[in-house]
């Protein structure tokens, strides 16, 4: 028996107001759809560390990797004498600050539990007594800045289809290939899209759906 959905966008984009797989809130990613074009946000996803529906939310992109080694960026701790593996930049609001994120199973002191086994990481004595465990770089990543949204700021972008909202994991904010995160959570969510999307009352296979935007995203990704 065929499977039949309502027909979304076959284009691959986000409608306006589509419903979403989650609701905002820490410990979810914003997936940028592929119309995003503000260069601060294009091709990104973001981990949302804090949310609250008057005080807008705030963010770290997890996908874009700087050439900057923590070496030089803790030039003053020893600490961080040795480590060659580079922060990440983690959104356009203050990109002098440095936070970062850690994957444990002991709760740190001072951190702020994000989801799962993941803390936001804030303060410099955290910093110091994490980077003096030696703690490997598939389990701690620093940010440079961050994003930062007002009260309904990220509300209405997200009806306007600017961003999908999907649940976290902890294998794609510590990806070994931080390039490849994106275009496999965009297809993710294009797939989820296809299938349960309404417009304009007519009825689609599903299968030549996935298929359209399987090989859509082949060109995209090659």
């Amino acid at each position: 028996m065929q499977r039949f959905v309502f027909l979304a966008v076959l284009a691959g984009l986000a409608l306006p107001g589509a419903a979403q797989e989650t609701d905002l809130a820490a410990g979810n990613f914003l997936v940028a759809s592929r119309d995003l074009s503000d260069p601060n946000f294009a091709e990104t996803v973001v981990l949302i560390v804090r949310y609250d529906e008057d005080e807008g939310a705030m963010g770290l992109v997890v996908n874009r990797r700087s050439e900057l080694p923590l070496s030089r960026i803790f030039e003053s701790f020893k600490e961080a004498k040795n480590r060659s593996d580079c922060a990440f930049m983690g959104g356009p609001v203050q990109p002098g600050d440095v936070l970062a994120l850690l994957r444990t199973s002991d709760a740190p002191d001072d951190a702020l539990h994000v989801f799962s086994s993941i803390y936001l990481i804030s303060t410099k004595d955290l910093l110091k007594k994490t980077l003096a465990r030696k703690v490997a770089e598939s389990v701690f990543h620093v940010y440079l800045g961050y994003a930062g949204w007002g009260p309904g700021q990220l509300e209405h972008e997200v009806s306007l289809g600017a961003w999908h909202i999907l649940a976290a994991d902890a294998g794609s904010v510590f990806e070994a290939d931080p390039e490849s995160v994106w275009p496999r959570l965009i297809k993710r969510t294009e797939m989820q899209i296809a299938r349960r999307s309404v417009i304009r009352g007519r009825l689609v296979d599903a299968d030549i759906i996935d298929r359209h935007l399987l090989r859509k995203n082949r060109r995209a990704i090659g």
